[in-house]
């Protein structure tokens, strides 16, 4: 199985394909400086498939590859953080201490 993921600006979201069906996404808000992530979803069908966390690993990436902030009000995302501290520069220390990161 392969998942690739890719930007649709037009629907304000990342989505994930596995095998070039839509598995998930990430839903965003872009702002000046930073990306704020307030849903992302797995499809039923494709949970437990390291879909959420391809998904998460990616946005971050390209986040700090944008020099964007991150604004995790997005529960997933905002885990994801925390397990992973290597992004946890992407976020502000005040919005850190918002979501406890």
């Amino acid at each position: 199985m392969t998942i690739t993921i890719t930007d649709n600006p037009g629907q304000h979201r990342y989505e994930a394909a596995l095998d070039g069906t839509l598995a998930g996404f990430a839903e965003y808000n872009l702002l000046t400086d930073a990306i704020l992530f307030s849903h992302t979803e797995v499809l039923p069908a494709n949970e437990g498939k390291g879909v959420g966390s391809a998904l998460a690993k990616h946005v971050l990436d390209d986040a700090r590859a944008r020099q964007l902030h991150v604004i995790p009000v997005c529960q997933f995302i905002a885990g994801y953080i925390r397990k992973h501290r290597e992004y946890a520069d992407l976020v502000r220390p005040d919005v850190q201490r918002a979501f406890k990161i």
